[in-house]
């Protein structure tokens, strides 16, 4: 599900603490895991199975080393090779005084459901009930229809496969709930939150929660029933998943799926959050309201057996879950947007890995539970890894790739090195990037345009400095035709659109995130610059009065007018100041921003700086009276007036611009 937060807190503490002087750039997730100490000396060939204690010494390195590092409660991994289970272990702990089992303890495994999405879906198709390039109003309800948006053609069910539907991406206040209360049935919640439509069909990568969701309700609409029943009937129960489940434990509804079964919802694990102090527990995550995009639960054992299943062409055990041509579909790109970067193979993401192998699956994250599934047909390998704390992002990412290097990639001198050339094509790629999932209004927006920047730099060595697949700065080098680029250490890929000699968008690998080249309007560093000065102002507008206290200096009737309306400008700049940090102090826990979004602080700070941006303009246009006749006020005082508004009023600008000043569009 792909939530950072963290992130957001540090940026936006950063601005609000200095009055808006944005400094700080997007905190790094948790660091890679470093490899084990070698438990073989030797690398198998693609023919060659794992064995089972060697991978099963190299996990626990791995893991234990990680758990450790990263503080991560519990963990639990599954292992697939050659339609037999190689390795199934847990680790740590799924509740207080509750070990993780992994046949057993039932883990959110949030994105990696959108698989299931998809598996459903190319069932539909496989019985041609839907159809890859028809509209998927034709299989909505009629409410629930997309309208027809800048003359673009309608969104297909390959472009929702292929995230490139065009949506903007929204997250606070409709992804997760801790309340059942909240839960909407999944209908109402596509109609009410539908995002706005900001790119043509087919186009931008920009990974969409919404559009996963929308696909599990077109199926859901053919089927007749809700989509937990869906997947029950059409995957978890032929392949004997019994604790596997897209239900979650509320209480029972009429316009809502039936819950999760007790005896089930007694088995799952705790989400905890690290403090830097201790575990704590978590409440549930309530994500049924967009159940088909990431509402799903399973065990290590279960996903053993999804993996064995997808390996195996689509059956397992005289289960036949889809056929040979979806088999080929999910190992097989559905387009190709940019060279040099994977798309999805309708729906299921292509994972570059050591060696020059290619792994298909998924990857998940809510708040508190981070998870990996990569399956590598070439090998009939397939390894699952989930945690339960917000620390885990790491280990989730890194354990796949660890096993297929640790056994099958033949030893690189790593790390690459840097290519001269690319120091005279720095103005070609340095820039600051705008991811194009994101918010397009609102406050959403004013905090996604805090985190979604991305910076790019070349180094005087030739090497570009670029965020990776986890989101740490990655160095990388040319490789191939221009704008296409390989990570120094690892396998990775990404790769740049040019145009007229300039690169205008960034590609990730996973071939699901992009990002625009932006200008200064949007750019933080120069939102920084702003509020710095505006900070210098501010101070120099409520320090002013207090220095003339009592003294009687002259003034116009005018004059008068506009210091008033600029000194009750800067209150209110100070209040918005005052919202916005007690805003960014409670935020340090992202679950409460996601949930109580918009809160109170936020609303206040957005509408104060409203009024105060309303109030330095009227008082910036009151300038020309101020300066008009030659009694009243020093000319050092009227310049000081004219600069301090000025300034003022350029960070209401940019704030209303950013999307900070519309308290009433959260």
């Amino acid at each position: 599900m792909r939530v950072r937060l963290v992130a957001a807190v540090t940026a936006l503490g950063a601005v609000l603490a200095a009055a808006l002087a944005l400094a700080a750039s997007p905190s790094a997730p948790p660091a890679s895991v470093a490899a084990a100490p070698p438990a073989i000396a030797r690398r198998l060939t693609p023919d060659q199975p794992i064995p089972p204690a060697e991978l099963d010494a190299l996990a626990d390195g791995v893991v234990r080393q990680a758990m450790a590092r990263d503080h991560i409660a519990g963990v639990a991994v599954s292992v697939v090779q050659n339609g037999q289970v190689i390795l199934k272990k847990g680790y740590g702990l799924a509740g207080p005084g509750r070990p993780v089992d992994p046949d057993t303890t039932l883990f959110r495994i949030a994105s990696i459901s959108k698989t299931f999405t998809w598996i459903t879906a190319m069932k539909e198709v496989e019985a041609g009930r839907m159809r890859l390039d028809a509209p998927i109003n034709t299989y909505l309800p009629t409410d629930l229809a997309i309208p027809d948006a800048g003359g673009w053609r309608q969104i297909e069910l390959r472009d929702l496969m292929s995230h490139t539907p065009g949506f903007e991406d929204r997250t606070f206040d409709h992804l997760f709930t801790d309340a059942p209360a909240k839960i909407r049935p999944l209908a109402l919640q596509l109609r009410l939150a539908r995002p706005h439509r900001v790119f043509a069909p087919g186009t931008t990568p920009a990974y969409s929660n919404y559009g996963a969701a929308l696909t599990g309700e077109a199926v859901s609409n053919l089927e007749g029933v809700p989509f937990q029943d869906v997947a029950e009937r059409e995957i978890t129960g032929p392949l004997a998943m019994a604790h596997t489940t897209f239900r979650e434990p509320y209480p029972a509804r009429a316009d809502l799926a039936t819950p999760m079964p007790v005896a089930l919802a007694a088995l799952r694990s705790t989400g905890y959050r690290w403090t830097g102090a201790g575990f704590e527990p978590q409440g549930p995550e309530f994500i049924t309201q967009g159940a088909p995009a990431g509402a799903g639960s399973s065990t290590a054992g279960d996903m053993a057996r999804y993996m064995m299943m997808i390996l195996n062409g689509g059956s397992l055990d005289g289960a036949a879950i889809y056929g040979p041509a979806t088999a080929q579909a999910f190992r097989t790109p559905i387009q190709s947007l940019a060279p040099g970067v994977d798309s999805p193979d309708h729906g299921f993401l292509e994972f570059p890995l050591p060696g020059g192998f290619t792994g298909r699956g998924h990857d998940g994250d809510t708040i508190w539970f981070h998870s990996a599934m990569v399956t590598i047909p070439e090998l009939k390998l397939g390894v699952f890894v989930t945690t339960n704390t917000d620390t885990g992002a790491g280990l989730a990412h890194d354990l796949p790739l660890r096993i297929v290097e640790h056994f099958y990639a033949a030893p690189q001198d790593l790390p690459r090195p840097g290519v001269r050339s690319l120091v005279d094509e720095r103005k070609v790629y340095a820039g600051t990037y705008l991811v194009t999932r994101r918010p397009y209004w609102g406050l959403e927006k004013f905090v996604s345009l805090l985190i979604g920047q991305l910076n790019v730099s070349v180094t005087d060595d030739g090497r570009l400095l670029a965020p990776g697949d986890s989101g740490a700065t990655t160095a990388w080098t040319p490789a191939g035709p221009a704008g296409e680029f390989r990570a120094v250490d690892g396998p990775q890929t990404m790769a740049f659109q040019i145009k007229d000699g300039r690169a205008v968008r960034l590609y990730a690998s996973n071939g699901v995130i992009s990002a625009d080249r932006i200008g200064p309007l949007y750019d933080r560093g120069v939102l920084g610059l702003v509020a710095a000065a505006a900070l210098v102002a501010l101070a120099a507008t409520l320090v002013g009065p207090a220095i003339r206290w009592r003294r009687e200096l002259p003034q116009t009737p005018s004059q008068g007018r506009a210091s008033a309306a600029q000194i009750t400008a800067a209150l209110f700049w100070l209040a918005a100041l005052c919202a916005g940090l007690s805003f960014a102090m409670g935020a340090s826990n992202q679950a409460r921003v996601l949930y109580d979004w918009p809160s109170r602080p936020l609303l206040v700070f957005s509408a104060c700086a409203l009024i105060a941006a309303l109030l330095s303009g009227a008082s910036l246009l009151l300038a020309p009276l101020v300066w008009s006749g030659k009694d009243g006020w020093s000319a050092w005082r009227k310049a000081r007036f004219t600069a301090t508004s000025s300034i003022l009023t350029a960070l209401g600008l940019q704030l209303a611009f950013w999307g900070a000043l519309q308290p009433w569009a959260s």
